[in-house]
């Protein structure tokens, strides 16, 4: 094994470790699942800026964390897969500082408010009307808006100076 790749794998693997830690608080609290989510795990998003290791350890973080968290099947496939797509995004975007924070607030908000509706029959009736998905949509997206371009953005600041010390074989 080349050490790129150890290097890769060893990012991925504390950035995934990471993700389960933040996302368990955030659980604790009553944050990390349902209508109302503020992950702070998510704030990790904006890591694939730093390195394409962040992808994996992003995807697989989520994976565990919402297995730990006792999350159903449809949102343990679905709800990573949406990590998994913001990740890719960012690390598209990466370029683009403020750009990169939004793939993961727009495929959360999309592919979450569906496993919610479907994955858990989670309503919400006005008026004789379901208006679960919109809810969601918003519930959702306010939660990733405050986690990934708010945290998430202090987090990049944060980081910027030690760049080269952190990431420096990505």
């Amino acid at each position: 094994m080349k050490k790129t790749s150890v290097t890769m794998i060893t990012q991925a693997a504390i950035i995934a470790a990471l993700y389960v830690v933040l996302t368990m608080i955030a659980n604790f609290l009553g944050l990390a699942n349902y209508a109302i989510q503020v992950r702070f795990s998510e704030a990790l998003c904006i890591l694939p800026f730093f390195t394409a290791a962040a992808v994996p350890g992003l995807y697989v973080g989520c994976l565990i964390a919402n297995i730990m968290t006792g999350a159903g099947i449809w949102d343990i496939l679905f709800g990573s897969l949406a990590t998994l797509i913001g990740a890719v995004g960012t690390y598209l975007l990466r370029k683009h500082k403020f750009l990169m924070t939004l793939p993961p607030v727009i495929a959360n908000m999309i592919i979450v408010p569906l496993v919610l509706r479907y994955g858990y029959g989670i309503t919400w009736y006005y008026e004789g009307k379901d208006f679960a998905i919109p809810y969601f949509v918003t519930t959702v997206g306010i939660g990733e808006i405050v986690s990934i371009c708010i945290l998430g953005s202090i987090l990049l600041k944060v980081l910027m100076p030690y760049k080269n010390v952190i990431f420096k074989n990505s």
